[in-house]
């Protein structure tokens, strides 16, 4: 059955390696988990049982680009399938929701943030729901390269919305994480599949070169066919357009692309890309998600790959038709400080969690927060402090209760009472008292949900959910803002010392960890044996060859790659200057790390508010290693006592 409906739906002959063992795990009714490597046909494993599933398909998606490309190849196909996501107008959004109502839908994709958004959850709660698919699975292990504390709230939501199934999909996963996400969606080992990571068709190349020499060595690279379908990845927006113009200026036909280009400007490039009609890409890793085109003939990195899980993912992207293609880094070790200064700069002050952590003590029973305003208070960047919002939940300092909407605003079309006019009865009643408490301004009505609880005992859930019927109907336009989480505090004996020195430590096993990651990743470019070999090993692959034959130390060539460059001594003075400057620039004395961040120009939330781009000193040691940096400051601070 399974095989005829692969031909009849996708017109494919047979399932590729590993396709059939998790469909057929999931048409039995198991959860189920897939590694396979990028391109190796992940997305059939939830496509192909969402045509036969009785209800909807709810996918988990992270990326925008990679969700329209998987929603235009079924509705080719012929599958019902849409999402919900930002670039749609109120008016695409109602519709999708109206059809998936009456059940006309069979996958939706959505991003993970969408499930914190409170008219969505209530929305979507009534709907049922046959599969819940996970992609990019990895994200859910603070100990994979690409942790999204969201991610962690999926086994709970999946729970409150009774989902029976669940498949997990990863194509960058290494036996730890593996683990992990096995654990928090409870799925057997028997139920993990594993494909192999090793492509016999990818030549893999670590070309050492000097900083000064690397342009020279990629036309090296381009010339002897500057058409063959190329993708060049660099670490920086700036970086992509100087190497474009660059190449355009040695008649090599190369586009930037780049997460700072707006949607429409990236849309065409992509396009074009695809049709070959611009054969070469300088991008940011904001390129290539869900770009499957099946000829990319080379995958150069003219800046080192972030870790071993972006070099497999962005490599995966060539030879998918199975012809070959080359894979190349041009190595050195000139970006490292820059790449480790990144994982520094996540890294919240001890003082700053002590500050959270007194915030909850001092709560009560429930602590209610808007998280950016918690994070400029605090100085500490977003993801790093959901992350420690997600510690505190694992430490049972607090709870996840629900967010919602702080400012629930509307603008009507049709009047008040034309709208109460539309209901009898105690219906009728409840959207008087509804529009009784709402206040208004010059054209927008603000809801005072206090107001009508106290007066009316009418609970806010209620009115959220007519105001959304209001909206849907097109009787008045709906605005939500601010959203707030509610957290019950489960402990108020909070030793705020030491739980902080605790969740700090946590916070610097993690930054030990991410730095071993770049470790990793420079031991495997500089491999004295086979490449491909060490890369499947890595991710739990026995089965590859020890020898591939075709890489660059099976041909003989070891890269011994280039140190990091000599830096000059900092001048004191000059740092001891920009270090008043940024003292007096802040409302209290900041941290030495604080200090560090700014001297290496390293984005943080009080760099936001004080306008560091304008102070002399923000970035002026951009290159130098963090903890140099910081000993200087620490001196520096020593000789001001």
């Amino acid at each position: 059955m399974l095989a005829q409906a692969l031909e009849h739906v996708f017109g494919f002959s047979s399932f590729r390696a590993g396709q059939e063992s998790v469909i057929s795990q999931i048409m039995q009714g198991e959860s189920a988990c897939a590694i396979f490597p990028t391109g190796a046909g992940k997305s059939l494993c939830y496509q192909l049982p969402a045509t036969q599933l009785p209800h909807l398909t709810l996918v988990i998606s992270p990326l925008l680009a990679l969700m329209h490309d998987q929603i235009a190849f079924m509705r080719r196909k012929g599958i019902a399938a849409a999402t919900i996501d930002s670039t749609q107008t109120p008016e695409q959004t109602k519709q999708v929701m109206e059809q998936i109502r009456r059940g006309d839908i069979k996958v939706l994709m959505i991003s993970v943030e969408r499930l914190n958004n409170e008219r969505f959850r209530q929305f979507i709660a009534p709907i049922p729901i046959s599969l819940l698919v996970v992609d990019e699975a990895h994200c859910i292990s603070e100990w994979g390269h690409n942790f999204r504390p969201d991610y962690l709230k999926l086994p709970a939501y999946r729970e409150q919305l009774n989902i029976p199934q669940v498949l997990l999909l990863t194509a960058t996963a290494t036996p730890a994480v593996v683990e992990d996400m096995q654990r928090k969606f409870a799925i057997s080992s028997n139920n993990t599949t594993l494909t192999g990571f090793y492509r016999p068709n990818l030549h893999l190349n670590v070309v050492a070169v000097e900083e000064a020499q690397k342009q020279q060595a990629l036309i090296k690279q381009l010339q002897p066919d500057p058409h063959l379908p190329t993708v060049i990845y660099v670490t920086q927006q700036q970086t992509a357009e100087n190497i474009a113009e660059w190449l355009q200026t040695q008649h090599i036909p190369a586009t930037a692309y780049h997460a700072g280009m707006n949607h429409e400007t990236r849309v065409s490039i992509q396009e074009a890309f695809m049709s070959g009609r611009a054969p070469c890409i300088v991008a940011t890793i904001a390129f290539g998600m869900g770009v499957d085109k099946v000829d990319i003939r080379r995958v150069i990195h003219f800046d080192l790959p972030k870790s071993i899980e972006n070099y497999s993912q962005e490599i995966g992207r060539a030879g998918r038709d199975g012809e070959n293609a080359t894979c190349t880094v041009l190595a050195n070790q000139s970006s490292l400080n820059v790449l480790e200064n990144f994982i520094y700069g996540d890294t919240p002050d001890k003082a700053a969690i002590q500050g959270v952590l007194e915030d909850i003590k001092q709560a009560g029973q429930q602590w209610e927060v808007m998280l950016h305003s918690l994070s400029r208070t605090y100085n500490i960047r977003l993801l790093p402090l959901k992350t420690l919002l997600v510690y505190l939940e694992m430490a049972g300092v607090i709870t996840s209760q629900y967010s919602y909407f702080a400012d629930v605003k509307f603008q009507c079309v049709a009047s008040p009472d034309t709208i109460t006019a539309k209901f009898q009865g105690e219906r009728r009643e409840f959207v008087a008292q509804l529009f009784a408490c709402a206040v208004k301004a010059k054209t927008w009505y603000k809801m005072d949900f206090q107001q009508l609880w106290q007066r009316f005992g009418a609970e806010r859930k209620r009115a959220l959910k007519a105001l959304e019927y209001f909206h849907e109907q097109g009787w008045l336009s709906l605005a939500t803002q601010q959203a707030t989480q509610v957290f019950s505090v489960s402990s108020h004996e909070i030793d705020v010392q030491a739980q902080a020195e605790q969740l700090h430590h946590l916070f610097a096993k993690k930054e030990e960890s991410e730095l071993a990651r770049i470790n990793q990743l420079l031991a495997l470019l500089a491999s004295s044996t086979c490449i491909s070999q060490r890369l499947a090993d890595y991710f739990g692959d026995r089965d590859a060859p020890t020898t591939c034959g075709h890489c660059s130390v099976c041909q003989g060539h070891i890269a011994h790659l280039p140190p990091r460059p000599e830096l000059p001594a900092i001048d004191v003075q000059a740092l001891s200057s920009w270090c008043q400057h940024f003292a007096a620039a802040c409302d209290e004395t900041p941290s030495h790390a604080a200090t560090t961040r700014f001297l290496l120009g390293l984005s943080s939330p009080l760099h936001t508010k004080i306008k560091a781009k304008t102070i002399p000193g923000f970035g002026a040691l951009a290159s130098y290693p963090f903890q140099t940096v910081n000993a200087h400051v620490l001196a520096e601070h020593g000789a001001k006592q």
